[in-house]
């Protein structure tokens, strides 16, 4: 597994925590470890995962990119 953490963008309250921590939960392949408003920090199985991370995020309506 590697660490891998995102940069979100439009988070701004608890709630967006929560929906933003839901939809990266439901991606398989991959671990939460944690979700604050702007990022989350995360394990993946492998990198394969990442684009899956990233429509999840899309749909629960937040923009997110790779943070390197």
């Amino acid at each position: 597994m590697s660490a891998i953490t995102l940069r979100i963008d439009g988070m701004h309250c608890g709630a967006c925590v929560r929906r933003v921590t839901q939809a990266l939960q439901r991606v398989e392949g991959a671990e939460v470890q944690e979700v604050r408003i702007g990022a989350a920090r995360m394990e993946v199985l492998d990198a394969g995962s990442t684009p899956a991370l990233l429509v999840s995020i899309a749909k629960a309506g937040f923009s997110a990119h790779v943070e390197e």
